[in-house]
């Protein structure tokens, strides 16, 4: 039995329709999108269309929900295609997530109607320049003005950042608490006076969607852009939508791994050498089959920690160990299939090579995998079971 076979049947349509979406309109443009470095607007608006931006949004909020399980196939789906589609809604589906268990009705009817419709695209703002993954030191804060917040910090490698209308932003509305996590609020803000979005930075892979430095200087945003509506409660609310957030980036890890691995079984099918297709040659086999072993594992502990964030349970620990065992399986997947591919893995004229460049994303972001296998220890030790 498949994964999607697991899902209902509605879900299993979305999945389908997602699929049909990447083959027909994604792929046959996809390396061209990428060489450019060209933002895929028309694929964006089909998305749009489809309903993708809508899927962690509830029904009674104008969007499609759909479970963690079936979230994962469909950015797999986009991910095969071009993971720089996936990248467009990761940090929008954190974000809905966030507003979701966290945010006020206000701030819900306010902006979920907007979010599912794909009207309003919202990113997320942690990284800080000098901080890295210690998201405790950063240094951006949040004064209280009246009946205002005013903002000074920098942010940096914030995808969407230029073209999303939503940004939610991790800083210290108490920059003296002890301890620090304390004095950490979320804030939904919107672009305006005060907020500059810089360059682009320039990426080794992942093109097409940007990914910025944003300066805030005096920046205004009202009191009731605190998610909630109570200060110190955002260091903990993030952390749980970095869950979403890290199943996420494992499904994108398998979409990558997924599209090098066809890529290779294709190639060694046609390609011969010494009379014989290259996938009966014992070398070309083992890779074929150790590729595929990873990625079916790799899928498996993804589907299992989304299975049990659908059931409630908390899955920092589950959520990590997909994040991290998916981008190592994809890391290693997309060198393997240039390893098939021989001289012709090294040509940009067939994309193993980018998903070779994309790979490395999921292993540095949303948290490092140096960074998951801290959380996963840790858990190690506080769970009673494991």
């Amino acid at each position: 039995m498949s994964a999607v076979d697991t899902l209902s049947d509605d879900e299993q349509l979305v999945v389908r329709t997602v699929r049909e979406f990447v083959d027909r309109s994604v792929r046959p443009v996809a390396s061209g999108l990428e060489h450019s470095d060209t933002y895929p607007h028309e694929l964006i608006e089909q998305m749009k269309r489809l309903g993708i931006f809508g899927l962690a949004v509830p029904e009674e909020y104008g969007g499609n929900e759909v479970s963690a399980a079936c979230y994962v196939l469909i950015t797999e789906e986009l991910a095969r295609g071009w993971m720089s589609l996936a990248g467009a809604m990761g940090g929008h589906t954190v974000v809905a997530k966030l507003l979701l268990r966290y945010g006020t009705e206000e701030q819900k009817q306010h902006y979920l109607p907007k979010m599912a419709t794909g009207e309003v695209r919202a990113t997320m703002a942690l990284t800080e320049p000098g901080g890295g993954s210690d998201l405790q030191a950063m240094t951006t804060t949040a004064r209280r003005d009246g009946g205002e917040y005013v903002i000074d910090g920098a942010k940096t490698w914030i995808t969407n950042s230029r073209r999303s209308q939503l940004i939610a932003l991790l800083c210290k509305t108490d920059p003296d608490a002890d301890p620090a996590h304390r004095g950490i609020s979320i804030l939904l803000v919107e672009h305006g006076p005060g907020l500059t979005v810089s360059r682009d930075l320039p990426k080794l892979g992942y093109k097409g969607v940007e990914s910025c430095e944003l300066f805030f200087s005096g920046h205004r945003a009202p009191a009731s852009a605190l998610l909630g509506a109570e200060e110190g409660r955002g260091f903990a609310q993030m952390m749980r939508g970095l869950e979403t957030g890290r199943i996420q980036v494992a499904a994108r890890a398998l979409g990558v791994g997924k599209a090098a691995l066809d890529d290779a079984l294709s190639y060694a099918r046609e390609r011969e050498s010494f009379g014989k297709p290259i996938w009966q040659h014992q070398s070309v086999g083992n890779h074929l089959a150790d590729m595929a072993t990873k990625l079916t594992a790799a899928r498996q502990l993804t589907l299992h920690a989304a299975r049990e964030y659908d059931a409630g349970r908390r899955v920092d620990m589950e959520a990590g160990m997909a994040k991290l065992f998916a981008s190592e399986a994809a890391m290693e997947i997309a060198l393997d299939a240039i390893r098939v591919h021989g001289g012709h893995g090294y040509s940009t004229e067939f994309d193993v090579e980018r998903y070779f460049r994309d790979a490395p994303l999921m292993i540095v972001g949303e948290g490092t995998n140096e960074i998951q296998r801290n959380v996963i220890a840790r858990q190690l030790i506080n769970r009673d079971e494991w």
